[in-house]
């Protein structure tokens, strides 16, 4: 079974989560099991964008995968909140995260808010996301992954712990402020969705200071993909040998 861990204050948790590119490679999967097609914007060394292309109501996860021999630390943030604690992200190694064992995959597929449950993410209005539920429209629509590595030193056996952690996960949102306008409505987001069982156990992970790279997705709906022209929605020439019309038309001048 697959496992990945999550950290505070220098102390990490184990979870059932998923997998990235470069060290890591990211993908955006479905419940079915397909990906969510992505279309690279740029990539530098150490900076991967890219667009993906969302589906109303599709509940989803992230699938991460370590291509190196060594742990790494993953800050996870959808729509700018860190998917552990569900606060507002800036990608640091001081938030919580998950830890990925070497040539691990793992599929991430909610909000964490216990040491044994997530609330699975799904793509909605951004009005109806679990971020504009707080107020925060800082990075609506954006997928953000910072990849720590782990600080060289002698390993320590592991020590397990039963402690529950419900009081540091990310917390529900509130039902009682929402932030609607019409550019809100159009836009996708990331909703709060229905809880499942997810074990997590605590580790220690040591990261290094700055990421050793980053990944970013834009998802947005195919119609905006389509106006801002990042894939090619023109209709295809009609075939003057296959009408649909199924009749002959009167002739020109009837």
């Amino acid at each position: 079974m697959n496992k990945v861990f999550f950290l505070l204050a220098g102390l990490v948790l184990l979870l059932v989560s998923t997998a990235a590119a470069g060290n890591v490679s990211v993908e955006v999967v479905a419940d079915q099991g397909y990906i969510f097609p992505a279309y690279p914007v740029s990539a530098s060394p150490g900076n991967y964008r890219a667009y993906v292309q969302a589906e109303h109501n599709a509940r989803y996860g992230l699938r991460i995968r370590n291509h190196t021999d060594r742990r790494v630390g993953l800050v996870v943030a959808v729509d700018g909140r860190n998917i552990i604690s569900g606060k507002k992200s800036y990608l640091r190694n001081t938030e919580r995260m998950y830890v990925l064992e070497p040539y691990g995959v793992t599929v991430y597929r909610g909000w964490r808010t216990g040491r044994d449950e997530v609330h699975r993410f799904y793509f909605t209005e951004s009005s109806d996301s679990y971020a504009e539920a707080w107020g925060d429209q800082s990075a609506m629509g954006v997928i953000a992954v910072a990849v720590f590595a782990e600080k060289q030193r002698p390993m320590p056996r592991l020590k397990y712990e039963a402690r529950r952690y419900s009081n540091q996960a990310a917390p529900a949102a509130p039902s009682s402020r929402k932030y609607k306008s019409k550019s809100a409505e159009s836009a996708a987001g990331t909703g709060y969705g229905e809880g499942e069982h997810s074990s997590s156990v605590r580790v220690e992970f040591r990261p290094e200071p700055y990421a050793l790279e980053k990944h970013f997705y834009k998802y947005e709906w195919r119609e905006t993909l389509c106006r801002k022209q990042i894939i090619s929605c023109s209709r295809p020439p009609r075939n003057r040998f296959w009408s649909d019309d199924g009749y002959a038309p009167p002739p020109p001048r009837y």
